[in-house]
């Protein structure tokens, strides 16, 4: 059942949004055949006009892409004035290859400033390049939870915790909307993991109380945001695709978040036509595979309803028309340079804002120009290799990226003198045998055996390149081909070589006939490594080969001459300077998972190599979630600054020298090894036998570590500033009429420089309930001078001290005492209070059951006066959900249970009205299950004990029979 108010206010919120943003005249004159462009009349009354014209082939057009110039496509269509509809990548800023755009610092940043104002800033910049580029729909932002670290979209996602997720997603989707563009939050939903991801070995079994209670709140936050469409997600879960499953799609995601937008697959995850179609599934993307012929088919045999077809074509219509799309011209090309001065501020804003200070003995950090006259910078990502954003749909062009040495160097200036080593790469990959020593054709394949004869050939200088998921020419197309390079490699001098073969897909080399590197079977990307002796000046033959099997398309092979020792260049860098800032890093991509949380390549022996030479040494970590750190105890500081962005290293600068206060706090949990994550078990991740067990259920992140009493290596929310801050003055009241708890703190910045932090609020549920020890609640971000002060305000509803009890479908509020924790991190709550929570008195929520294990509905959701109270099915829809107040009312969507009239007979039907405190709208409990209402004397009853779902309440005589026990929440 549908919540209509819920719907109305995602309208009106959008088309407020895109009025604003069209002049008066603006859009294109409008023929009369269409009188629905420029109309001022209600959305849903201009979508009923196009209903009544379309055809079913018209309808089928819309509901499906096709090939062009974006990712996602659906045409226009000229008789009805319906405007085309254009997709694009990605939430880290404009994705797909489009150049002039800026590249903002990954999500992950984002959702570490815990400043829904500067996120909604991000979503705003992210908003006016879509639109600066033609797109109408923008594919974000992501917010699903990273169950582990090891999951390749950790990096474009907001960290482990739903409220927080949900927050921040939120925010992002406002931004964007502001523009004018459509945001379509992804990915519908517990999809966690890239590994066998769009098949059935990722078949996630998950009870419904750990998605209603972590997988699923985030995405009911987008709808209370407005967010216009949804992306389903690769996942099967419990043995559903998740674009052809009901439970999320239809029941959760539309019925119980009343979400009124329209729904896409992902690219390729839609596997059926009726079913994902019933499911709930509106536009498949990108092509018509299912959403196209099939689909039609479907309707005209009466597998697919046509008024199955007709809501997938009003939810689409319904958002183009709230966002103004009918009326104005489309604006923006592809080739359109978008970025500004404005745009590249606010990416180097968030870097500042989301990179998190997680040591810093002694007080190293911030540098000072007049103490520190020498600085070693080292690591292959402080130069021109600067880890600034991860891979995938998420990836990000950028017109230009500030190295760390770079960004440092300048901040630094002429009094202070910095080098730069570079230390081994990340990956384990070597440098790139340059081409003085390389003499090699290229045979190109139009398969990946590289077979028959080759579609052509070619000199190549260097074994180095990256075709951005293309391929190198015509003739090869962009998936299945293969690339052979013959001829031979000359040795500056005499010695044993490493080689390294960095790729996508297979890849391996031969020396002189004999095979020293094999990565043949790799599907992943990946780097492999052999040694052989050479001889100086000796032109030795050489082969190397490479697949593509889609996706990415790179290959480069590097080596290491004999005598070269990376490391111990840093370290005798480190060793001459005053300080050593070592940068390392771990690449996080779409289509796959990262083995482990150990920094790949040699980089913690670099780390431990310069700390034992520099006492000094600072570590900034570009990674995309947690990293487990055995040399943590060797250095000064440590700064995990995630992928950064273009301003990379103008932001680093920035928080070194202490022209920025650090003040990002940690959005995931960092645990000391691998082995005390959630989902440690093969079982758990990335699954066995075809299926992902979530059987860790809803302790996922902090709620994992605070259940098992397992310490991390930083805890969740945590981060420190080069100031400090302390709490008190907490207060806690007790539940007003609606449930609300008002809880305050005073926060307070003890140190000596003006900073910001976060204030954050936990709530510990009683243990009846087998919720983990607490859950986050809210949070507020202050900026204080030092010695200053300021009060910060919480509301915990009612909502937020519920669990999600399976056996009703809906949520519950048990008696009990609840606890109310305040601080700055997880595992550093100074403030404690508690709150005691009455069931018989105090307001709860949750399903109202009646006879047969029926439950009191509003029916079709709606939030008009006179609406029917019903009885019907338990499906945990809002609703369902019914708030049980302390002086007695019965409250749904906002709005109370009413005797029609204010009638006193038997037999008076009971409807949804505006709360008014009449006697109408008392409800008292009795001892029997009964609801008694004092103004009439008499008892909500179901007329003659029906049992058929849709039935009206009404008022009877008290008679204590089942038709009048009603179970409360």
């Amino acid at each position: 059942m549908r919540t209509r108010a819920l719907l109305s206010a995602v309208a009106l919120v959008a088309g407020s949004v895109a009025t604003a943003l069209v002049p008066s005249g603006a859009g294109p004159a409008h023929a009369a055949s269409c009188p629905w462009v420029g109309s001022t009349a209600p959305v849903e009354t201009r979508v009923g006009q196009v209903m009544a014209q379309i055809t079913q082939s018209e309808e089928i057009a819309l509901v499906h892409g096709v090939s062009g110039t974006y990712v996602g496509n659906v045409p226009a269509d000229a008789r009805l004035c319906i405007p085309a509809l254009t997709l694009q990548d990605g939430p880290a800023g404009v994705g797909d290859g489009l150049n002039g755009v800026t590249q903002l610092p990954a999500p992950v940043a984002g959702a570490a400033t815990w400043d829904t104002a500067a996120v909604r800033q991000y979503g705003t910049v992210l908003g006016a390049e879509q639109a600066g580029k033609g797109v109408n729909v923008e594919l974000g932002p992501t917010i699903n939870i990273v169950r582990d670290p090891r999951w390749g979209r950790a990096f474009e996602s907001n960290g482990e915790d739903p409220y927080l997720a949900g927050s921040v997603g939120a925010a992002s989707i406002q931004g964007i909307q502001s523009q004018g563009v459509l945001a379509q939050v992804k990915h519908l939903a517990v999809y966690n993991q890239e590994t066998d991801r769009n098949t059935s070995s990722d078949d996630a079994v998950v009870a419904e109380r750990t998605m209603q209670e972590i997988y699923l709140p985030q995405f009911q936050a987008a709808v209370k945001a407005g967010v216009a469409s949804a992306m389903c997600s690769y996942s099967v879960v419990n043995g559903a695709y998740a674009c052809d499953n009901g439970y999320l799609q239809e029941t959760s995601f539309k019925s119980q978040f009343g979400f009124n937008g329209f729904i896409t697959s992902d690219w390729g995850a839609t596997h059926s036509t009726a079913s994902s179609a019933m499911h709930g599934l509106d536009m498949e993307m990108p092509g018509a595979s299912y959403f196209g012929s099939a689909l039609d088919t479907a309707v005209t045999n009466g597998q697919v309803p046509k008024s199955r077809l007709d809501d997938m074509v009003k939810r689409i219509l319904r958002e183009m028309f709230a966002f103004g799309l009918f009326d104005r011209a489309a604006t923006g090309s592809p080739g359109a340079t978008v970025t500004t001065p404005a745009h590249a501020a606010t990416a180097k804003s968030i870097a500042e804002e989301g990179s998190v200070l997680l040591k810093n003995n002694g007080a190293l950090l911030p540098l000072s120009t007049s103490s520190t006259h020498s600085i070693a910078v080292i690591g292959d990502s402080a130069g021109t290799d600067a880890m600034s954003a991860g891979g995938g749909s998420a990836a990000v062009n950028a017109p230009y990226v500030v190295t760390p040495v770079q960004g440092i160097t300048s901040r630094a200036g002429s009094g202070v003198d910095v080098t730069y080593t570079q230390g081994p790469a990340p990956n384990g990959a070597l440098p790139t045998v340059p081409s003085s020593a390389l003499s090699v054709t290229g045979s190109y394949y139009p398969n990946m055996t590289l077979s028959g004869s080759p579609t052509f050939t070619r000199s190549d200088s260097t074994i180095d390149f990256n075709w951005h998921g293309s391929s190198p020419g015509s003739g090869l197309g962009g998936t299945g081909w293969s690339a052979k390079w013959v001829g031979t490699i000359k040795a500056p001098t005499t010695g044993t070589y490493t080689f390294s073969l960095t790729s996508d897909d297979g890849s391996r080399m031969s020396v002189n006939g004999t095979q020293i590197i094999d990565n043949w079977s790799d599907h992943a990307s990946s780097t492999a490594t052999g040694t052989v002796s050479l001889t100086a000046g000796q032109a030795t033959p050489i082969e190397v080969d490479y697949y593509q099997n889609g996706g990415l398309s790179n290959v480069t092979l590097g080596w290491q001459p004999p005598g070269d020792d990376p490391i111990a260049d840093a370290a005798d860098a480190a060793r001459a300077a005053d300080v050593a800032v070592v940068f390392a890093s771990d690449f996080e991509s779409e289509g796959s998972d990262l083995s482990s949380i150990t920094l790949p390549g040699q980089q913690d022996q670099l780390i431990s190599a310069v700390a034992a030479a520099n006492p000094h040494t600072v570590v900034v970590l570009n990674t995309g979630s947690a990293v487990a750190m055995p040399w943590l105890n060797q250095v000064a500081g440590v700064v995990e600054a995630w992928y950064p962005g273009q301003e990379d290293g103008n932001a680093i600068a920035a928080l070194l020298f202490g022209d920025v206060n650090p003040s990002g706090k940690l959005p995931v949990t960092f645990p000391a090894s691998l082995a005390d994550v959630p989902a440690s078990t093969a079982a758990q991740w990335p699954g066995t036998g075809g299926t992902v067990q979530y059987s860790e259920g809803v302790k996922v992140g902090y709620r994992w570590y605070d259940a098992q009493n397992i310490t991390p290596l930083f805890p969740f929310g945590f981060g420190l500033s080069y100031t400090t801050f302390g709490f008190s003055g907490l207060t806690v009241s007790a539940p007003d009429s609606s449930g609300d708890v008002a809880v305050s703190a005073t926060v307070t910045n003890t140190g000596s420089v003006a900073g910001s932090d976060v204030a954050q609020l936990y709530v510990a549920d009683p243990a009846s309930t087998g919720e983990p020890p607490k859950q986050l609640k809210g949070f507020q971000r202050v900026t204080l001078d030092p010695g200053a002060s300021t009060t910060v305000h919480f509301t915990v509803g009612t909502h937020d001290l519920a669990y999600w009890n399976e056996t009703a479908h809906g949520w519950t509020t048990p008696a009990g005492t609840y606890g109310v924790l305040v601080g700055d991190s997880s595992r550093d709550l100074p403030l404690s209070g508690s709150v005691a929570v009455n069931t018989t008195t105090a307001p709860h929520t949750g399903p109202v059951v009646g006879i047969a294990g029926l439950c009191l509905d509003d029916k079709s959701a709606s939030t008009a006066n006179g609406n029917p109270i019903t009885i019907y099915t338990c499906n945990g829809t809002n609703a369902q959900q019914v708030t049980v107040t302390s002086d007695h009312r019965l409250t749904v969507l906002g709005k109370c249970v009413d005797i029609t009239s204010a009638g006193t007979a038997n037999g008076t039907k009971v409807q949804l009205y505006d709360c008014n405190g009449t006697g109408a709208q008392i409800w008292e409990p009795q001892s029997d299950g009964a609801l008694l209402n004092p103004l009439s004397g008499r008892c909500l009853d179901d007329p003659a004990g029906s049992t058929t779902p849709g039935t009206q309440l009404q008022i009877y005589d008290c008679n204590g029979t089942a038709a009048q026990s009603w179970r409360l929440p």
